[in-house]
């Protein structure tokens, strides 16, 4: 039942019968637990307090209310709208959250004299067609690379393709026309332009009858080079054809096929265009304990579709694999923000149903190997708890590790486990300063100190944190972790140092156990081990990673930049006036002064920047 302070029947004795949104709050004006949304608020809110709930999910979420928040709605379509902006805004741990707010890619032919075929994401403001949307950018640069070899159309940028004296490489490939220094004429690439057209719209048929046209014309004309060059890129376009497969006179439609297994979900989908399938894609949203196949359609579709904002494609049509009581209500909602009518099915026929089963069978295959790959972290998480006898399961692991170069732009690297392998999203970098250059103990500290100085709860903390090096580096982590949760008075995790073998080859590691020293020795092919060598070596990648970045921004950077009130006019007046960088440097603080805008005192802290 609801906590002591929430009075549900006067609650309920209050509410209204219209359509809106409800907001189930753990305490007042605390955390929100839940949104959902309803047809009758009072009807579907009377629900949660009846004597025998079925479910152990919605148990255990009325056993936490404290307070609950109505906003009424005009129709339902605005509630499930206004529904997923509250879901968007307070991520509630019981409703089904998909995390995906990348905007998808299209192929883009821009509307020049010369068009240019391209790779867009985000807002269509140029004018020009857009093909799509493919599910990453891989595919559609595989697109591109596909539509060089052909139709030769330019797909370098404006200022490189304005510049041009003489054909670039591409031309030399036969995998650009050369506009830019007419190689070609303009009707000519016009008329690739509309093959390349009508074949990004799928009428691979019509451009393959058009160029066995004009390959005629020209046989007939004695232009046997020019026909021979027609019979390349019809021979060109048959052999895509087969490749591809799957041909048919379908509409734009994504195809979505809906997994449900073992506390976790796969939402499979195909994105299908003029009868071919651009790409597909699998998505595992988040889904609480008892969760139902209707609030997961509901859910997925309504955070999908809304949720990559108003560059998110949404289809004429959408077929599913599973049925659900809301369809409606989600047709007219995606209707609404669409560009026009859209349609939801889930009984084909034909090709359709052919890209349904296909969707399904992806859906079943990514979730069997999303929970074989979950028991398999699971029992590396269960057998690294027996080698180091911890009595509780590990929830939680950290673990650190520096890098520089020769204490160059020194960065340290977190990154964080959790019973599903690599919580990439709570991964953090920490640029060092304000130590010896080349000091690791140092660095260690500081990225400790202010990763854990601040922590208030003991859910933020790990159970288990690695130190990558040997008792050393161990010793220099306990003091900085007893000083950083001294004042909290948090449980200190168990620290744990791996130290490499004679001949730091993968599998001689030695583990030592912070405070008491015991060293602990693991087989090379022990699953535990496996476990510790790739959080390891994840710090390891991140923080490299981190640091080659910092390095090359440091290095392409002006020592000019970094000097207080010297902007980019200042800048270039400076190098104009002197004449370069370098007489620049051999400049005194009276010649500095002479420049246009340089007062000494500026002049001095140019001087002295110059030569620290």
């Amino acid at each position: 039942m609801p906590t002591d302070s929430f009075d549900a029947r006067a609650f309920l004795r209050s509410v209204t019968s219209e359509p809106g949104v409800y907001r189930m709050y753990d305490t007042p004006g605390g955390t929100v637990l839940y949104v959902g949304k309803a047809k009758d608020l009072k009807k579907r809110l009377s629900s949660y307090f009846r004597s025998n709930l079925p479910s152990t999910k919605t148990r255990a979420l009325v056993a936490q209310i404290g307070h609950i928040e109505v906003t009424v709605t005009h129709t339902e379509t605005e509630a499930l709208i206004l529904e997923h902006d509250y879901i968007k805004q307070y991520m509630p741990r019981y409703n089904v959250l998909l995390r995906d707010d990348k905007s998808y890619p299209y192929i883009f032919l821009s509307d020049h004299p010369h068009p240019r075929l391209a790779f867009h994401r985000g807002a269509k403001r140029a004018k020009g067609h857009y093909f799509g949307p493919y599910p990453n950018g891989g595919a559609v640069r595989e697109s591109l690379h596909l539509m060089q070899k052909l139709f030769p159309i330019r797909q370098c940028e404006d200022g490189f393709y304005k510049n041009r004296s003489r054909p670039c490489l591409q031309y030399q490939l036969k995998r650009c026309s050369g506009p830019c220094t007419g190689m070609i004429s303009d009707e000519d690439y016009a008329q690739q332009v509309k093959l390349a057209r009508l074949f990004l719209q799928g009428q691979s048929q019509t451009v393959i009858g058009q160029l066995a046209e004009q390959m005629e014309q020209a046989s007939m004309a004695l232009a046997f080079e020019k026909a021979a060059q027609y019979r390349d890129q019809i021979q060109a376009l048959r052999t895509v054809q087969e490749q591809q497969g799957v041909q048919g006179h379908q509409a734009e439609l994504d195809i979505i096929g809906i997994h449900l297994e073992g506390g976790m979900a796969c939402c499979h989908l195909l994105f299908v265009r003029q009868g071919k399938i651009l790409g597909s894609r699998s998505y595992f949203p988040k889904v609480p304990r008892d969760t139902d196949m209707d609030e997961l359609i509901s859910s997925f579709l309504l955070q999908f579709y809304l949720g990559g904002g108003e560059e998110r494609h949404i289809p004429k049509e959408i077929v599913l694999n599973v049925a659900c009581d809301e369809l409606p209500a989600l047709e007219a909602m995606l209707s609404e923000r669409g560009q026009g009518k859209v349609t939801i099915k889930t009984r084909v026929r034909g090709e359709r149903a052919q890209f349904q089963r296909l969707a399904e069978t992806n859906a079943r295959s990514a979730l069997s190997s999303r929970l074989a790959h979950k028991s398999t972290v699971a029992e590396r998480f269960r057998q690294l708890a027996e080698a180091l006898e911890l009595e509780q399961p590990i929830q939680r692991m950290e673990c650190f590790d520096i890098s520089h170069t020769m204490g160059e732009k020194t960065v340290a690297s977190c990154v964080v486990f959790n019973a599903e392998g690599p919580a990439k999203p709570e991964y953090r970098r920490y640029n060092i300063s304000g130590i010896t250059p080349g000091d690791d103990y140092a660095a260690m500290g500081q990225a400790l100190k202010r990763r854990y100085e601040k922590v208030a709860e003991a859910d933020n903390l790990p159970d288990i944190l690695f130190i990558d090096g040997g008792k050393g580096q161990l010793s220099m982590a306990e003091a900085v972790m007893e000083a950083a949760l001294a004042e909290s008075g948090l449980p200190q995790p168990l620290m744990v140092g791996v130290a490499k073998g004679e001949s730091r080859k993968p599998g001689l590691e030695t583990l030592i156990l912070g405070f008491t020293r015991e060293v602990i020795h693991l087989p090379a092919d022990a699953p535990a081990l496996h476990l510790i060598q790739h959080i390891r070596d994840e710090a390891h990648r991140f923080a490299i990673s981190g640091h080659r970045a910092a390095r090359g921004k440091a290095r392409g950077q002006s020592v000019l930049e970094s000097i207080p009130g010297i902007g980019a006019k200042r800048r270039q007046q400076l190098l104009k006036f002197l004449g370069g960088m370098q007489e620049l440097k051999r400049a005194s603080v009276a010649e500095l002064a002479k420049v246009p805008g340089i007062s000494p005192q500026l002049a001095q802290k140019i001087y002295d920047a110059l030569r620290t």
